[in-house]
């Protein structure tokens, strides 16, 4: 039997050392499974073992990386970044000082404690990972760079060198806790309680002892805890945690709420249509989770070579010396001079930091705008989507908002008579339907009714004078031999079928033409009828339309366009009867599903928000980062090869090293900060 623990982790900056954490962990024979979410500084781990898991932990973590801290969950976390700041300070203080002092032995004294302050922890990094997991990383390159600076007497270049790393490193955690901040800001939706009503008592519980049908209630500024249907109150709820919109939805009694919200206003008793684990709060947690753990190829592929790059560049620098000489009979000195120079030009931190922290805060980025990215490998391929296909209903529609065509039967009528008898009655409901139609006829003269009646679900029934009219189902007006639709009737004679559309979600038709003014291709697949379907695709005028579709003939026709496009096809749906091509597609995306596990499930991508320009947003995001991180790579690459050449033929310095590594670290991370930015 396996048992599961939970711990905090606290002085955590880098994926990359997240991911040593959990493959150190992973390896141990004690520990079945274990896995570190950087977004949330956490640890799971399951075990076989009952106690000493945490000592465990503790000791694995403290070997990979000695300034992480294993913490319960309960526990404060203190930030380093005060800590490093003031070393850097008094590390630089202290070289300053020393070039004011005329006494060489004083001033000696001060470089060499300016130089340990500031190597303290890359030093201390160095040893602890050859000592104990027998690895390399930059950290080597960067001690044996500056102490190599130090004994050569190019103290300043050495200096400048950790300076301008620390620097770096710093700029990194600032970076990568903004980015987990937007991350995070989610995670504040989950519920601590739920006020239980039993036999007309409150009682305070967890939410996850809730079962279905039971009653909870909910007071101002309470989150909700679990979805259900409002029976008793009425009230504003306050979903921007959840969909990152800042308008208050009005709801009450039979209205659907759902989890992570919070009541702004007056009491609700809510009736709890889905347990906790089920729950919208509980399936979004789980996907902001997991957010980080899927690696697109360029950062899985930088990852790796990082692996084998530190003992190459090392095994590189001493040939390097010995060829000049042994081969040229440069004197050893200069020639050691040759060497650190390349050590430090092939320290690899603006690539292997840049590049996951791009993504990392093009998700974070995207989670603020209410799009939760599952990895960034979906990150990745939406920046090269060539086409997206869109679901009709739901997706492109909104059911709540209805337009209509009325199509006159009973051509010896009048027709403003009929719409005369047909605005009348209709203005006394409050059906989607009925106000399409006083919209439409707004215009149309309205005479007294008597008798009115409305059956849910069927349509109203009145009196006009004598006349008795009739407007709903085939079934309500009495024509059963009719094809579906809305009817109107007067003393039993039909005359006039009403179609009904959903109207068009707001702002559809501005990103259809935004989406393809990006170059990108639009189509829409829908089950609904050839006239409906070729009525909203001209609306939005959507480049291809394909109607009377099944699930199976969406999934076949998508197979069609993934080889088209090589791939780079992304579908929108709501995630419920379109799973099987959200599965499909490169990049599947939910629209207005929040509160369906299934959308949450099936999808890549879930835009929480129900909001098309959300699509824009994303695409912008992911071609912003992708654009980024190529900027960083060729400055980086670009930098350091000319720096290598030049010091090849002696022609730069410490100097111009410094600056192809740890200068040009410092602009990638500043760069990539801009993701952040609106």
């Amino acid at each position: 039997m396996n048992y599961k623990y939970k711990y905090k982790l606290s002085n955590l900056d880098c994926p990359n050392c997240a991911r040593k954490i959990e493959t150190a962990l992973n390896k141990c024979e004690n520990i079945t499974s274990a896995s570190v979410n950087f977004a949330k500084l956490e640890i799971n781990i399951e075990t076989p073992l009952k106690s000493g898991v945490k000592k465990l932990v503790e000791k694995i973590v403290k070997n990979t990386d000695d300034d992480v801290k294993v913490l319960d969950l309960n526990s404060k976390e203190h930030s380093k970044i005060v800590f490093d700041v003031s070393r850097l300070a008094i590390g630089i203080l202290l070289f300053i000082v020393s070039l004011f002092i005329p006494n060489h032995f004083m001033k000696e004294v001060l470089i060499i404690l300016s130089y340990l302050i500031l190597l303290f922890r890359v030093l201390k990094k160095t040893i602890l990972m050859l000592i104990k997991s027998h690895s390399l990383d930059e950290n080597l390159l960067v001690s044996i760079s500056c102490i190599g600076a130090y004994l050569t007497h190019n103290i300043h270049e050495g200096l400048m060198v950790i300076i301008l790393y620390e620097i770096g490193k710093i700029l990194e955690s600032i970076a990568v806790n903004n980015s987990r901040k937007s991350i995070s800001e989610l995670m504040d939706i989950k519920p601590d309680y739920a006020n239980l009503i039993i036999d007309d008592e409150i009682k305070v519980v967890n939410p996850e002892n809730v079962k279905i049908d039971d009653l909870i209630l909910i007071k101002k500024g309470e989150k909700i805890p679990l979805d259900g249907i409002v029976v008793k109150g009425s009230s504003k709820i306050d979903n921007k945690a959840l969909t990152g919109e800042s308008r208050l939805v009005q709801v009450s009694e039979n209205d659907v709420v759902l989890s992570g919200g919070i009541n702004m206003d007056d009491l609700l008793t809510i009736k709890v249509t889905k347990t906790y684990e089920n729950s919208t709060v509980a399936n979004i947690l789980s996907l902001v989770e997991n957010a980080t753990e899927r690696k697109a190829k360029t950062e899985n592929f930088v990852s790796k070579a990082a692996k084998i790059y530190t003992p190459i560049i090392l095994g590189l620098a001493i040939s390097l010396t010995l060829v000049l000489t042994l081969i040229f009979h440069m004197a050893f000195n200069d020639a050691i001079y040759r060497s650190l120079v390349f050590l430090v030009v092939s320290c690899p931190c603006a690539i292997a930091i840049s590049v996951p922290l791009s993504y990392f805060s093009g998700i974070g980025a995207s989670s603020k705008e209410g799009i939760l990215i599952k990895g960034s490998d979906y990150l990745e391929a939406s920046s090269k989507i060539k086409e997206i296909i869109f679901d009709k209903t739901g997706t492109l529609t909104d059911e709540n908002s209805k337009s209509i065509k009325i199509e006159y039967i009973d051509l010896e009528r009048d027709i403003d008579d009929i719409n005369t008898y047909l605005v009348s009655g209709e203005v006394y409901s409050n059906h989607p339907i009925a106000k399409a139609i006083v919209s439409e006829l707004k215009d149309a003269k309205k005479v007294k009714i008597t008798n009115f009646k409305e059956e849910a679900g069927q349509g109203i029934s009145y009196n006009i004078g004598k006349k008795k009219i009739k407007i709903g189902t085939r079934n309500h007006v009495g024509k059963e031999g009719f094809s579906e639709g809305t009817y109107m009737t007067i003393d039993n004679l039909v005359v006039a079928k009403i179609n009904v559309y959903d109207g068009l979600k707001e702002n559809a038709y501005e990103v259809i033409n935004s989406l393809q003014k990006l170059g990108l291709n639009t189509m829409m697949f829908t089950g609904d009828k050839k006239d409906i379907a070729l009525s909203t695709s001209e609306k939005l005028n959507i480049d291809e339309c394909h109607y009377e579709l099944l699930p199976q003939d969406k999934f076949d026709l998508l197979n069609n366009e993934l080889d088209k496009y090589n791939g780079n096809v992304a579908f929108v749906g709501d995630g419920i009867n379109d799973a099987p091509s959200l599965a499909l597609a490169k990049v599947g995306i939910s629209m207005g599903s929040i509160g369906s596990a299934s959308a949450i499930e099936a999808s890549d991508i879930v835009i929480m928000n129900d909001n098309l320009d959300s699509l824009i947003k994303l695409i912008k995001i992911s071609k912003k980062t992708n654009k980024i991180i190529k900027q960083n790579l060729i400055f980086a690459i670009g930098i350091k090869v000319l720096v290598l050449l030049l010091s090849a033929f002696g022609l730069s310095t410490m100097w111009e090293a410094v600056f192809a590594d740890t200068g040009v670290t410092l602009l990638t991370i500043l760069n990539t900060t801009r993701i952040l930015k609106k």
